[in-house]
C-alpha cells in the first residue's frame, strides 16, 4: 500500500513538472466556440503577435467574460494599437488582457467615463486600486469591437506573467482544434563566412523543395562548405479557419544532433522589436514575405532561440556528407520535417564584390552624424545590430538614406534647417517619408525648434519636407443645422485632414466639453447622449479639430432636443 502511494505521488509531481501552468484556472473569454485568426507569436510588422486574437464571426458586441476573479488593474483607451484595452490581474499572479473593445461593461464604463470627464479627453490610461473594480470568474466585463488598430471585429486576449511577460494562453487548458501539419512554403541557404558557398552561390541562394505523400518534405542533394545557415518559410492553419497562423515550435539538428530550436511560448516585451533580427529583413521589404533564419547572428537577444551548438550555424567540410533537418511544429503537436542532403564541396569562388565608394561606413557601436547643406542625421550609438555601409544623398529639399532594407533597434533623428523659408509657410512644414515607387507622402511625426524641423525613426528610406496648409474638414453625419433629434441616441460628426493628420480635438455643447470617441478608421466622432450632459432643448455644439502642424478648423452648429 505504501509502495502504491508512493507510486501515485511521483506521478502526480511528474504530471505537474511536466505541466506548470494551471490547467483549469482560466475560462473562455468568449461562450462562442473559439476560432482564432491570429495565434501567439505569429511574425507582425515589427513584434511578435502577444496574444490570441478570437474571432467574432464578422460582428462586435458579444459578451466578453473575465477569465478567472480579480481585479481591473488597467484601462487604457487610444485611437490606434489595442483600442479599449482592459487588464485584470489575478490571485495567481498573472494577469489577463482584452482589447478592440466596443465598450466595457456599465460598472466599468462608469468609472471610465468619470474619469474622460474630469480630464476632457477620450484617450485615456487608468491604474484602478485593487479595491476599487473587483472582477467574478465569468462575470461579463465588456462586448468584442473593432476599436484601435483592429483589421476586423475581433477579441485580442492575452495571459502575461509576474513580469508582464506575455504567454502562450493555449499552455493553460485552452483547447482549439488543430488536426493539420504546419506547411513549408520555401527554404533559402545563407552562407555566412569568407569563403563559404551553397550550390556555388555567395549570397542567399533558393533551395527548391520536393513534398512528399507523408506530407513531409525533402530537398534534391545541395553542394556545400564553410559556414551556413537555412532560412524558412513556414505557417500553421487551424482547422475551423482558413487563414495561415504562426507557428509553435521549430527545431533542426546536423546528422541527428541537435542545432537549434525555436521555441515560441513566452517573449518580453523589450525583445519583441527583434523580430526584424530573426527575420530576414531585406527579403520582407522586396517581397512582404519574412523568411525565418534558423541561426542567431550577432546582438540578437531574443530568449526564444536557443542554441545547441555554434548558434545554429553549420559549419560544412569538404568531401563529407551531411543531413540537415528541420522540423516545425503546431502547439497541438502536428510536425512537419524537411530534410536537405548536403555534400562538403569546396569550389573556386569568383572575385568578391566590392561596395560601391559612395557608401557610408557605419560601425554599429558609435555614434555617427552624416551631414550634407541644410539635412544631417544623428544615428547613435548601436542603432545598427552590425556595421553596415548605407548610402547617404541629399539633393535639394529630399534625403536619400539607403532603402528600408536594414533593421534598426534604436530612433535616429532626421534633421532639416528650414531657415531659408520664410513667411507663413515655414510654420507649415513638416518631414514626411517619401512612399516606395515616390507616388506619396507619409506624414513623420516632426519637432520644431527655432529653424530646425527634426523626426524620430527607425526606418531608412528617402524623406523629404512637406507642406500642409489646408485645414481639417468636419462636417455632420446624422443631423442638419436647426434639427430636431430627440429620438436620437448618438450625435455623429466626420472629420479628416488628408495631408498630416489629425492630431488632436475638442467637442463642446452649451460651452460644456462633452465626450465625442474617435474612431480612426472611419473618421468619426460619436457622443452617446445616454452620457446625459445635455439639459436644454436648444443646443449649440463646438467642435475645433487641429492637424499635425497646427492647422485648425471650427465646426458650429445648433441642434434641439427634449
Amino acid at each position: 500500500m505504501k509502495a502504491c502511494l508512493l507510486f501515485l505521488l511521483s506521478v502526480v509531481s511528474f504530471c505537474n513538472a511536466q505541466t506548470p501552468y494551471p490547467q483549469d484556472y482560466f475560462t473562455s473569454p468568449l461562450d462562442i466556440t473559439l476560432v482564432l485568426s491570429g495565434t501567439f507569436a505569429e511574425l507582425r510588422s515589427n513584434h511578435f503577435h502577444s496574444g490570441l486574437d478570437i474571432k467574432t464571426q464578422g460582428k462586435e458586441g458579444f459578451k466578453t467574460y473575465a477569465a478567472a476573479a480579480g481585479y481591473v488593474s488597467r484601462i487604457k483607451i487610444s485611437r490606434y494599437g489595442y483600442g479599449k484595452a482592459l487588464y485584470i490581474t489575478h490571485p495567481n499572479g498573472y494577469t489577463t488582457v482584452y482589447a478592440h473593445l466596443q465598450k466595457f461593461s456599465p460598472t466599468i464604463e462608469a468609472y471610465v467615463k468619470k474619469q474622460q470627464y474630469i480630464k476632457e479627453t477620450f484617450e485615456i490610461e487608468l491604474f484602478p486600486k485593487a479595491e476599487d473594480l473587483k472582477i467574478s470568474a465569468k462575470e461579463v466585463i465588456a462586448y468584442t469591437g473593432n476599436t484601435g488598430g483592429s483589421g476586423g471585429p475581433h477579441l485580442h486576449f492575452e495571459i502575461r506573467d509576474k513580469q508582464e511577460r506575455p504567454m502562450n494562453p493555449m499552455l493553460f487548458g485552452f483547447d482549439i482544434k488543430d488536426t493539420t501539419k504546419p506547411a513549408v512554403y520555401e527554404l533559402f541557404g545563407y552562407p555566412l563566412s569568407e569563403g563559404s558557398h551553397i550550390n556555388g552561390e555567395t549570397s542567399r541562394v533558393k533551395i527548391r523543395i520536393i513534398k512528399l505523400p507523408n506530407g513531409h518534405y525533402k530537398t534534391e542533394q545541395i553542394t556545400a562548405f564553410g559556414n551556413i545557415g537555412f532560412g524558412i518559410i513556414s505557417t500553421d492553419k487551424l482547422d475551423l479557419a482558413s487563414n495561415k497562423n504562426g507557428l509553435n515550435h521549430i527545431k533542426t539538428s546536423l546528422n541527428g544532433s541537435k542545432s537549434l530550436e525555436v521555441d515560441f511560448k513566452r517573449f518580453s516585451f523589450n525583445e519583441t522589436k527583434h523580430l526584424n533580427r530573426y527575420i530576414d529583413y531585406g527579403y520582407f521589404f522586396e517581397t512582404k514575405k519574412r523568411i525565418q533564419k534558423l541561426f542567431i547572428e550577432s546582438n540578437n537577444p531574443l530568449k526564444l532561440l536557443k542554441s545547441h551548438t555554434t548558434q545554429g550555424i553549420v559549419s560544412i567540410i569538404n568531401d563529407t556528407n551531411s543531413i540537415y533537418k528541420i522540423t516545425v511544429s503546431d502547439f497541438k503537436g502536428n510536425q512537419t520535417d524537411l530534410s536537405i542532403p548536403i555534400k562538403g564541396l569546396k569550389k573556386e569562388l569568383p572575385e568578391a564584390k566590392s561596395f560601391p565608394l559612395n557608401l557610408h561606413q557605419i560601425i554599429a557601436s558609435e555614434e555617427t552624424i552624416l551631414e550634407k547643406d541644410h539635412i544631417s542625421v544623428q544615428i547613435y550609438k548601436d542603432s545598427f545590430y552590425e556595421n553596415v555601409a548605407i548610402n547617404f544623398e541629399v539633393t535639394n529639399d529630399t534625403l536619400k538614406l539607403h532603402k528600408p532594407i536594414i533593421p534598426l533597434q534604436k530612433s535616429m533623428n532626421i534633421n532639416f534647417d528650414i531657415s531659408q523659408y520664410k513667411g507663413t509657410d515655414k510654420d507649415k512644414l513638416f518631414i514626411g517619408s517619401v512612399s516606395r515607387y515616390g507616388n506619396k507622402l507619409y506624414y513623420t511625426s516632426t519637432k520644431k525648434r527655432g529653424n530646425t524641423l527634426t523626426a524620430r525613426t527607425k526606418y531608412l528610406g528617402s524623406y523629404t519636407l512637406g507642406i500642409d496648409d489646408e485645414k481639417p474638414k468636419i462636417e455632420a453625419i446624422n443631423f442638419k443645422n436647426g434639427s430636431w433629434i430627440s429620438n436620437y441616441r448618438y450625435l455623429k460628426v466626420k472629420i479628416s485632414d488628408e495631408i498630416s493628420g489629425i492630431k488632436n480635438y475638442r467637442a463642446t455643447i452649451n460651452d460644456q466639453w462633452i465626450l465625442m470617441e474617435y474612431d480612426s478608421k472611419t473618421q468619426t466622432l460619436t457622443h452617446d447622449f445616454n452620457d446625459e450632459i445635455i439639459k436644454e432643448t436648444k443646443n449649440n455644439l463646438k467642435i475645433i479639430v487641429t492637424d499635425n502642424v497646427g492647422n485648425s478648423s471650427t465646426f458650429e452648429t445648433t441642434f434641439y432636443k427634449k
